[in-house]
C-alpha cells in the first residue's frame, strides 16, 4: 500500500513546486489515490465535509476580520510610537521597535501575512530613512511579523486545534511565554548585529515620552489584554472571544478613531470572507488526503520507523524528524499545518507527544516555513513593500533563520516553555 502514498505525495510535490495552486494540487493528488486504489468516489466530499465542520473553525473568520478591521484602522502608528518610546534608546533603536511592534500588533492580527502588511508599510520606510539596509530592514520585518501567530490570537493555532482537536484556549495560553521568548531571541539577534554596524539609538528614554504614547496606544493594547483575560478567567470560549474581538475592533476603528470608513468596511469584510473560504477549502482537501495517506498506512509506517530508528525511551529525536519533515514541507506548502498534521497526528499519537507543545512547534516550523526558500513566502511579501531585490533579502535574512533554528530547538528541549501556562491555568 505505500507505494500508493508515494504516488500521491509525488504528485502533490510535482504539482506544488509546479506552481499549479495548493487547492488544485490537492484535490488531484486525492482524486490520483481514489483512481489507482479504486476506492469509493464519495469518499472525497465526505472527507472534504467532515474536515470544515468542526465548530471550533468558527473562530477563523472572527479573528481574520477583527485583524482586518485594526489593520484598516491605522492601528500601527500609535503602536510604533509607544515602542519607540520603550526600545528607542537601546542601541540599533529603530530594529528593536521594528520586533516590539510586530509582538504588540500580532496579538490583534493573528496572521503573519497581514502583521507584515500592517507593520512593513510604517516600519520599512523608516529603517531606510534613518540609515538601515533595505534588505535587513525588509527580512527583519518579515521574521518578526512571525510573532503575530504565536501569541493569541493566532489562526494557525485555530486550524491545529480542529485538526487534533486539542484545546484552543490551551492552545493560545502556550503561545504566551514562547512569543515573548522568541521577541528576546530577536532582539538579541538586532542587539549583536547592531554592535557589529555601529547602529545608534533612536533617542534618549524619557519616562514623560512613555507614559503619552502609553495613553495613545492604551486602546489597541485593550484587545489583546481582554481576549488573553478572558481565556484566563473562563469569562468567555474561544468562539465568543472573537466575536468579542470583532465588535471591539469595529467600534475602536469606526466610532472611536473614526480612521474607518464605510467603503473600507466593505473591502475588509470582502476580503475576510474570501481568506477564509480559501483556508477552509485547503482544511477540508487536506483532511481528505489525511484519510487517503492513512488508508495507506502512512502514519503507521512512519511510527515504526521512528520507533526502530530511535529505540530508547526519550521522544526529542522523533519529535525533531518529525519537524524536519514539516520544515521541508512548509518550504513549499501554504498554508502547512492542514496539509501535514493529516499525516502526522497518529504517529504523535503512538509516540504519546504532548499535542499543546507539539502545536506550538508547529506554529514555529510554519514561521521558518515562511522565511526559508524557494517559496519563503513572508520575505517575499516584505520585498516587495520595501522594493528590495528579495535574493538579497533572504541573504540579509541568515542570522534571523539561524536564530528561529535555534529557538526551535530550545522549545523542543524544554516543553515547559510552552506547557506551563495553559497547565497552571486550565486546571
Amino acid at each position: 500500500m505505500l507505494w500508493l502514498a508515494v504516488a500521491t505525495i509525488l504528485t502533490l510535490c510535482v504539482l506544488a513546486l509546479a506552481g499549479v495552486p495548493v487547492v488544485i494540487a490537492l484535490a488531484a493528488s486525492v482524486l490520483v489515490f481514489l483512481g489507482i486504489s479504486g476506492g469509493w468516489a464519495l469518499s472525497f466530499p465526505q472527507q472534504t465535509i467532515s474536515g470544515i465542520s468542526d465548530y471550533i473553525l468558527i473562530t477563523l473568520p472572527l479573528f481574520i476580520l477583527a485583524g482586518g478591521l485594526m489593520n484598516a484602522g491605522g492601528i500601527a502608528d500609535r503602536l510604533f510610537a509607544f515602542a519607540s518610546a520603550m526600545f528607542g534608546w537601546l542601541r540599533g533603536g529603530l530594529a528593536h521597535v521594528n520586533v516590539a511592534v510586530s509582538l504588540m500588533f500580532g496579538g490583534m492580527i493573528g496572521t503573519s501575512v497581514a502583521d507584515l502588511a500592517g507593520v512593513g508599510s510604517v516600519v520599512i520606510p523608516k529603517m531606510k530613512e534613518e540609515g538601515y539596509p533595505g534588505p535587513f530592514s525588509a527580512a527583519l520585518t518579515a521574521t518578526a511579523s512571525g510573532i503575530g501567530i504565536l501569541v493569541p490570537p493566532s489562526s494557525p493555532m485555530i486550524l491545529y486545534s480542529a485538526v487534533t482537536g486539542t484545546s484552543l484556549g490551551a492552545l493560545f495560553l502556550a503561545g504566551v511565554v514562547p512569543g515573548l521568548v522568541m521577541t528576546l531571541v530577536l532582539m538579541l539577534t538586532v542587539g549583536i548585529l547592531a554592535r557589529r554596524h555601529g547602529w545608534k539609538p533612536m533617542q534618549g528614554f524619557a519616562w514623560q515620552e512613555l507614559v503619552r504614547t502609553f495613553r495613545r496606544a492604551v486602546l489597541p493594547l485593550g484587545m489583546p489584554t481582554l481576549i488573553f483575560g478572558g481565556l484566563v478567567l473562563g469569562i468567555c470560549t474561544p468562539s465568543e472571544a472573537g466575536a468579542f474581538a470583532v465588535a471591539y475592533a469595529l467600534v475602536l476603528s469606526m466610532l472611536v478613531y473614526r480612521t474607518l470608513s464605510l467603503r473600507q468596511l466593505k473591502e475588509v469584510m470582502v476580503d475576510a470572507a474570501i481568506l477564509t473560504g480559501e483556508v477552509l477549502i485547503v482544511v477540508g482537501f487536506s483532511t481528505a488526503l489525511g484519510w487517503a495517506l492513512s488508508q495507506a498506512r502512512v502514519p503507521i509506517a512512519l511510527a515504526e520507523g521512528l520507533q526502530y530508528l530511535f529505540p530508547f525511551e526519550s521522544t526529542i529525536p522523533q519529535i525533531l524528524v518529525l519537524l524536519g519533515l514539516a520544515i521541508v514541507a512548509g518550504m513549499v506548502l501554504d498554508p502547512l499545518i492542514p496539509m501535514i498534521m493529516p499525516i502526522l497526528l497518529p504517529t504523535l499519537l503512538a509516540l504519546d507527544v504532548d499535542l499543546v507543545h507539539f502545536g506550538i512547534l508547529m506554529v514555529v516550523t510554519v514561521i521558518i516555513g515562511q522565511i526559508t526558500p524557494p517559496v519563503a513566502l513572508a520575505l517575499l511579501v516584505a520585498a516587495r513593500i520595501g522594493q528590495e531585490d528579495v535574493l538579497k533579502v533572504v541573504r540579509a535574512n541568515t542570522p534571523f533563520l539561524l536564530a528561529l533554528f535555534g529557538f526551535l530547538l530550545l522549545l523542543v528541549c524544554f516543553p515547559a516553555i510552552s506547557t506551563t501556562l495553559p497547565n497552571l491555568l486550565m486546571k
